[in-house]
């Protein structure tokens, strides 16, 4: 990916007068923690195309033994396809591949193949309807019971093994991870995500505007931030969105439920119409409102994660299989993926602009300072900065605060391991909180509880 491609994620200051870019100049330890995930192909050649990082180790760390071999020859093919002199390890042992990272991606799942269907299924009893479920409501809580003990685990290592190095997340639920790590942990993390990048060229998109002309400031919780300034070539594109909102039902039918909020708030949303129809108590408490705003797939099918997510690691495995034979070709190209650039911009002082997941340091005035958000953050050798963002439209603001109440809670239960603070967080999540009255939402989590107990030791 260019930098001029890139657009708001700029490379400031890259280049000195000769137009030589910086390079990394060092080999570099890189510990990817989850390498059966679906991100490990795109994020694995990211770090291959950093200038200057032609060599290192590549560490591999998942508990599928089978994937994690699938994935360890998948980077050593990659590695020799673009000619790079990487070491490509695979280990179980997740404490002999921290020792001495530099850098530490993390997609771990914990228990979700096992769980997802009763991540669904329990709360569609009780009328809850869940598009993705892996960040807010029942879903989103749900595992975050499961995985966050095991994340403050593996920061407890880094703490001690690694103490200097940053650690990436690209799990969810983003917001509840990153909260109790700051709550809980010493160790550097960020939450990562694409949906600021993947939103922002929509819009350039259902605006018609060439994505390298438009500007924007976007600011709020993950999944929940909001494009607050939208321009290009100096013209606001508000006008033209909500023109196509009304009048253009083609463009309408991409983004049903990320038009009407816009419509009504006055602001387009980050994250995609089927799983934010989730975290608002407005499109999924009644099935003729699901018939009217939500559509196939990712833009609001119910039960769509937990029906299509075996299929998909399947065909995932499938695919990085025929690659590492040579049937199916290696794309090689740097993806937009923000893991890369922040290594390349500590390592080279390149200053870097991306949008992270990190506590409310007054980044964002008017949402609580006990909670993560998401903001623009400045990285270069010095570290990750976020920068001020100022507030929000309070009918924004109130949106992501609603949220963060439910994050408050739940990052509480997963740290004390407590089940009456789980249960209260389910209490105040908005979806659930718009179908079910205090004693339904009780027992629907003890259920859960019970369905799910071998996989939530400790509560």
């Amino acid at each position: 990916m260019s930098d001029k491609e890139t657009g708001h994620l700029e490379h400031s200051g890259r280049a000195d007068n000769l137009g030589i870019l910086p390079a990394v100049n060092r080999p570099l330890k890189i510990v990817f923690l989850g390498a059966g995930s679906f991100f490990f192909n795109s994020l694995f050649v990211d770090v291959m195309n950093i200038p200057g990082a032609d060599s290192g180790e590549m560490v591999l760390v998942d508990i599928d033994e089978t994937r994690l071999a699938l994935a360890q020859k998948f980077g050593v093919k990659a590695v020799e396809e673009m000619s790079k002199s990487w070491t490509v390890t695979a280990t179980t042992d997740r404490r002999r591949a921290l020792k001495n990272a530099d850098y530490i991606i993390s997609c771990i799942e914990v228990s979700g193949q096992a769980c997802v269907r009763l991540d669904y299924d329990i709360p569609a009893k009780y009328g809850v309807d869940q598009c993705i479920g892996d960040t807010g409501g029942p879903g989103g809580l749900m595992k975050a019971l499961r995985t966050v003990p095991v994340f403050l685990d593996v920061l407890k290592d880094v703490e001690e093994l690694a103490p200097n190095a940053w650690v990436m997340n690209y799990t969810n639920p983003m917001s509840i991870l990153c909260l109790a790590s700051a709550r809980a942990s010493k160790a550097k993390v960020v939450g990562l995500c694409h949906s600021v990048q993947g939103t922002s060229r929509k819009l350039a998109d259902y605006a018609g505007v060439a994505y390298q002309d438009m500007k924007w400031r976007c600011g709020g919780v993950n999944h929940i931030a909001w494009f607050t300034e939208l321009s290009a070539n100096g013209q606001d594109l508000y006008p033209v969105l909500l023109d196509k909102a009304v009048n253009d039902k083609e463009t309408y039918e991409k983004d049903p439920v990320r038009f009407d909020m816009m419509r009504h708030l006055g602001y387009f949303v980050t994250e995609s119409s089927g799983h934010f129809s989730e975290y608002v108590p407005y499109y999924r408490k009644r099935p003729g409102l699901i018939e009217k705003h939500c559509r196939k797939g990712d833009l609001g099918e119910s039960s769509y994660y937990a029906n299509g997510w075996p299929s998909w690691r399947v065909k995932s495995d499938d695919t990085r299989s025929k690659q590492i034979a040579g049937e199916e070709k290696i794309d090689t190209a740097r993806s937009w993926e923000y893991a890369s650039y922040i290594i390349e911009a500590m390592e080279t002082n390149s200053p870097f602009v991306f949008y992270g997941t990190v506590p409310n340091t007054h980044l964002i005035e008017n949402l609580p300072v006990d909670g993560v958000v998401e903001v623009p953050c400045l990285v270069d050798n010095s570290g990750i900065s976020p920068t001020h963002f100022g507030t929000l439209p309070p009918q924004c603001a109130a949106i992501c605060d609603w949220n963060m109440r439910f994050y408050d809670l739940a990052a509480t239960a997963c740290i004390e391991k407590s089940r009456e603070a789980a249960i209260h967080a389910l209490m105040l999540d908005p979806l659930t909180a718009a179908v079910c009255s205090p004693g339904e939402i009780r027992q629907m989590a003890e259920e859960l509880f019970k369905a799910e107990k071998d996989f939530l030791p400790g509560f």
